[in-house]
């Protein structure tokens, strides 16, 4: 880890980031970036969810020739 900062959190959310990563066999940072993957992998299923606008449907529709 070349460059790093300081994030302050509880010491509840301190200690439970430190057993999830050592239960992983991973450092405090993997776990973190995987936590943020993951999150952002939720919001993204979350809006293709999402039914399509009429006008979404049209251009999917439309003739690209």
């Amino acid at each position: 880890m070349a460059d790093t900062t300081t994030i302050r959190v509880t010491r509840e959310t301190h200690a439970r980031v430190t057993k999830l990563a050592a239960q992983r066999h991973e450092t405090i940072d993997q776990t973190v970036a995987r936590a943020l993957r993951v999150l952002r992998q939720d919001v993204m299923g979350r809006d293709l969810a999402i039914p399509l606008t009429d006008d979404e449907t049209a251009w999917l529709d439309a003739d690209a020739g």
